[in-house]
């Protein structure tokens, strides 16, 4: 096959997925890509594209030949009037974000990761919060895909529009991303406002918060009634004065208590479980408020170097708080020992058919474990049975146990997007058993 090809063993970012030795392999161009395809395809073999293995289901995971994009990155080319910029597949959110600022340019809004892959994000539906604004897909505007018999297509609204409607979120089953073009705005920054506060008294003000600031969230420490909140405020560039968060008090509250403290504390909380509540009430109390402006991803996005897995439902905005009270009510009646917060954040509607967003406002609710956790299966079905009450969508890309049956419940187009996989990928070159598990075989 062309290209870098290695036999090696694959594990995603954390650690819960992984496959025996696997053939991967890495293209330098389109035309070699759609040569591993094609042969892969006349082998009888199947492909699996990757970026940066972020997500937490096995979305990801090869069973014949893995495509890593590595090498598929960069800005193809920008236009800062349109403010559409055209990037490569597998340019990772962390390089993308930077090059964008170079060219006075952000991306409207952001989830609180930036290690993954273009293509991934928008595949799986990653999002951030605020309530005027929906997830990474929606600000795609164009995509070139590599389709199962190696060709590529372009399509756009204008352009081949049925594949664009349902390929925005493609979960990597219609065709490998090989370019996105994302419409961008100028460079903005973000007043951010970080405090403490009771549970109640958030949950109770929620709509308020969310409807007032442009991009609102807070997390719930399990154990605890407190709550961070986090208030982030859009503001002009090149009026606005920055004033980040200073290099001591940054390393302190970023790296010390979010990283090395939080991944200590979560160690000894799995060795003395016993210590898991007092280390909670301590954690939710450890940082004090704080308020600073800064360019808009360095706000949006932190670092995540404690290993976790994640479950995410997305929730109808009106059954947020009633979701998220009773996750509490079942945290308190259970023995578990829940070392990480409880993440809520809120998106608008959009009209991609397998946006967790189509065509209703979330509540985003996220719950983490270690991967280790001996809680984690209880916790997560308890989540998942809680959100499933109100016709919950799980995160393309975080754990949880639905099949297509029940996805195609909660999706009004999830026939639309099979019919489309037939017909692009009938052999299923790019399948894996994830696949089917979601979207049937």
């Amino acid at each position: 096959m062309s290209g870098v090809s290695v036999v090696s063993e694959w594990r995603n970012w954390a650690g819960n997925q992984a496959t025996d030795p696997i053939e991967v392999v890495a293209p330098r161009d389109e035309a070699e890509l759609a040569a591993v395809v094609v042969a892969a395809a006349e082998a009888g073999r199947k492909v699996r594209p990757i970026g940066a293995g972020h997500s937490f289901t096995a979305i990801g995971s090869p069973v014949d030949v893995q495509v890593s994009l590595d090498r598929l990155t960069g800005i193809v080319r920008a236009d800062s009037t349109t403010g559409l910029v055209t990037v490569r597949g597998g340019t990772r959110l962390k390089v993308l974000n930077r090059s964008l600022e170079a060219l006075g340019l952000s991306m409207t809004n952001l989830g609180d990761i930036e290690e993954q892959s273009i293509s991934g994000a928008i595949s799986t539906g990653t999002h951030g919060t605020g309530a005027r604004f929906g997830g990474l897909a929606t600000q795609v505007r164009g995509l070139r895909l590599l389709l199962a018999d190696g060709s590529v297509v372009s399509c756009s609204a204008a352009e081949n529009p049925e594949i664009f409607d349902l390929a925005r979120v493609g979960l990597g089953a219609l065709g490998i991303v090989v370019e996105v073009t994302l419409q961008t705005e100028p460079l903005f920054a973000l007043n951010a406002r970080e405090g403490n506060d009771e549970l109640a008294e958030v949950m109770a003000s929620f709509d308020t918060h969310a409807s007032e600031t442009d991009h609102f969230e807070f997390y719930w420490f399990p154990h605890t009634t407190r709550v961070l909140t986090k208030h982030n405020t859009r503001l002009p560039l090149p009026e606005t004065s920055l004033e980040p968060v200073g290099r001591v008090r940054g390393w302190f509250d970023d790296e010390l208590l979010s990283n090395t403290a939080f991944g200590a504390t979560v160690g000894l909380g799995l060795r003395v479980p016993g210590l898991v509540k007092p280390l909670a009430r301590f954690a939710a109390s450890a940082r004090s408020p704080r308020e600073f402006t800064d360019i808009s991803y360095r706000v949006f996005t932190s670092q995540r170097r404690v290993r976790f897995v994640e479950s995410e439902y997305a929730v109808p905005r009106a059954a947020g708080m009633e979701v998220l009270a009773a996750l509490q009510r079942a945290v308190e009646a259970s023995s578990w020992n829940i070392s990480f917060p409880v993440e809520v954040r809120v998106a608008a509607a959009d009209d991609i058919p397998l946006s967790t967003g189509f065509e209703r406002e979330n509540v985003y609710i996220a719950i983490h474990t270690a991967p280790s956790s001996p809680w984690r299966e209880e916790y997560f079905a308890a989540f998942e049975r809680i959100a499933g009450e109100v016709g919950g969508r799980p995160h393309w890309g975080k754990m949880h146990t639905l099949s297509a049956a029940d996805l195609a419940e909660r999706y009004p187009r999830f026939g639309d997007f099979v019919a489309l996989r037939d017909k692009l990928d009938p052999s299923r070159i790019f399948g894996n058993p994830h696949l089917e598990q979601v979207l049937g075989s």
